[in-house]
């Protein structure tokens, strides 16, 4: 998660909610006010218009969209294409929904972004979903605006879902953010304010799909959750309405997180991509030893086997840490695990 602090406006929010005793359920659907913003914010950044009423929904974080988003809509036997390697979580929503995954390769000489000609290769007449996430946990790859266009046009051409997880969609380097919703129909796009605002705790996030996925969304929804925590939705809202100055500070220093981290592990003589987005790298290391041997010397990091087949012989890094304690982290490494 972000090492950040939420921003004071956005706290402020939260502390004036308390005082004033604003602790009460809102709408199912969260707060009036907080989903107009959030159309506000779709139609400007994406081209995308939703209705604020029938086709926004506020979730807790991120994770309940997704579970809801699989338990709606994926049935026993259903395919759904999922890149190789992704977050472990898309993995277990697809398994509590039984739902049968189909793993399609991100490759490392592709920047391990998910391509659309791959894509095509898996769909078969049991495709009923395909899970993107862009910029990827764990990767940190972007995908391309053409691949997120084909894959779009697939979608419509073969009447699948595209549950699209756009949570680090404001944490992106020198390039742009694409959403396939501006070319689709069958999309459900997934965000919040967990990563870009440092409100990871406070569990708020949203989705946003047509009026009739949202209608079967909102059963699962409301019959779960009820609604997102009151207090958490006025923090929301003016983490959109209000000054956005530490957003762009915190993903400028990502960034000059990432070009350290990404230096420090070729000269290492650690292959690693250039991450696009988010705040993790994921470096070629081979020795299927290094995670302990580097958690021995003090520095954690997460096998990329975890994140599916296709992340062996890769190692998980985040860079969601002080400049200072990387630049540490980077010297222990080659200190006590490269020359030691």
């Amino acid at each position: 998660e972000p090492d950040f602090v939420t921003p004071w406006n956005v706290r402020q929010a939260c502390i004036r909610s308390l005082e004033q005793g604003y602790t009460s359920y809102t709408a199912n659907s969260g707060l009036l006010e907080l989903r107009q913003e959030i159309a506000k914010y779709l139609k400007k950044q994406f081209a995308v218009s939703y209705d604020p009423n029938d086709e926004i929904i506020v979730t807790v974080g991120a994770s309940e969209a997704l579970y809801v988003s699989a338990q709606a809509f994926i049935e026993k036997g259903d395919e759904v294409i999922l890149p190789n390697p992704s977050f472990l979580l898309y993995e277990a929503v697809l398994n509590l929904a039984g739902g049968d995954i189909v793993p399609v390769d991100c490759k490392m000489e592709n920047e391990f972004k998910l391509k659309a000609d791959d894509v095509a290769e898996k769909i078969t007449d049991k495709t009923t979903a395909i899970i993107l996430n862009s910029p990827s946990n764990p990767t940190g790859a972007v995908m391309d605006k053409e691949d997120i266009k084909a894959i779009a046009d697939l979608s419509m051409d073969h009447d699948f879902m595209i549950i699209s997880d756009e949570i680090y969609e404001k944490i992106i380097y020198d390039k742009k953010h694409y959403s396939p919703a501006k070319y689709s129909d069958n999309v459900i796009t997934i965000n919040g304010f967990s990563k870009t605002y440092a409100m990871t705790g406070l569990r708020v996030g949203y989705l946003n799909a047509n009026e009739t996925y949202s209608e079967e969304l909102f059963k699962i929804h409301q019959n779960s959750i009820a609604c997102a925590n009151s207090t958490a939705q006025k923090g929301a809202y003016e983490a959109l309405t209000g000054p956005q100055d530490e957003v762009h500070k915190m993903v400028n220093e990502f960034k000059n997180r990432r070009d350290l981290i990404v230096s420090r592990l070729n000269e290492m003589g650690y292959e690693t991509v250039n991450a696009e987005g988010a705040f993790y790298v994921f470096p070629k290391i081979e020795d299927p030893d290094f995670v302990k041997k580097a958690a021995d010397a003090g520095v954690v990091t997460v096998s990329g086997a975890a994140f599916g087949s296709n992340g062996a012989g890769h190692v998980r890094m985040s860079y969601a840490n002080s400049y200072e304690n990387i630049e540490k982290a980077m010297n222990i490494l080659e200190e006590r695990v490269v020359n030691g």
